[in-house]
């Protein structure tokens, strides 16, 4: 399996908007060294490859640039975790991807999530005459929590977190598993985050947060699931990189934009 980090900030990226205009490194960089790239951080989002298949999690506002950065142009299905902006923003975006396979893109997402989607992004769920795609095309596909899914060549599972006062979706495959935008994990949950490879899970800071993971809380739930590998994703500005990399123990480190694991 390949996975591509598209991104791996927090809603706002980092930078964020703000602060003095002009200079060097215009923006709110928090903690973060703007000088160190892998700081410079869009919105969360991964592709999962497998015999030539690829799976989209998520689609925020930055999609059109993270495929372009990593030289992508090709997707053939999507995931959706939650319906927050940073997530499903850049959902217009794919109508250059149904261009490219012709044909329109399954997407998949538990009925609220899915609801909100199509509350947002109609269009895109009409009828297709076959005649080009001036806007994107979608045949929605939804999907339970706790519960199996297969999408082409991927196998797995897809399991309850707890976003603050939402739920999203934790997704696993194989000894791959996705867990962003997560402030608690059911035990259920953490039983299905056993024996993996790798988990790319969300940590937005190093302080306790009401809707996100922080580190203390990452390090709580690694110590129970024991993967071999853990990537940290979602973070803000108060998580820089290399302060990070010192500082996190052995087969934890932080993601960046553009980042390729073949595991």
């Amino acid at each position: 399996m390949k996975l591509t980090i598209l991104g791996c900030g927090s809603s706002p990226g980092v930078p964020m908007i703000g602060g003095a205009e002009g200079g060097p490194a215009p923006g709110i960089w928090g903690d973060c060294d703007p000088t160190e790239p892998r700081n410079r951080r869009s919105r969360s989002s991964v592709v999962i490859e497998k015999d030539n298949f690829r799976i989209l999690i998520d689609c925020g506002p930055d999609f059109r640039s993270q495929m372009l950065n990593c030289g992508l142009s090709k997707i053939d299905a999507v995931i959706i975790t939650h319906a927050h902006s940073d997530h499903i923003a850049g959902l217009d975006e794919l109508r250059a991807v149904n261009r490219e396979i012709e044909r329109p893109i399954p997407i998949y997402a538990p009925k609220e999530v899915m609801k909100e989607v199509k509350s947002r992004f109609n269009y895109a769920f009409q009828p297709w005459n076959g005649e080009g795609f001036f806007r994107p095309v979608f045949i929605e596909h939804v999907i339970e929590y706790d519960a199996p899914l297969k999408i082409g060549p991927f196998d797995g599972w897809v399991f309850t977190q707890h976003h603050g006062r939402i739920k999203s979706l934790g997704i696993r495959f194989e000894n791959f598993a996705y867990s962003t935008d997560v402030s608690d994990l059911p035990a259920q949950s953490l039983s299905v985050l056993k024996d993996l490879d790798l988990w790319v899970v969300g940590c937005l800071q190093y302080e306790p947060h009401p809707a996100h993971a922080w580190v203390a809380r990452v390090f709580e739930w690694q110590q129970t699931v024991l993967p071999k590998k853990t990537i940290l994703t979602h973070m803000g500005e108060k998580m820089d990189y290399n302060k990070l990399c010192n500082q996190l123990p052995k087969g934890i480190e932080p993601a960046w934009d553009g980042e390729v694991v073949v595991f």
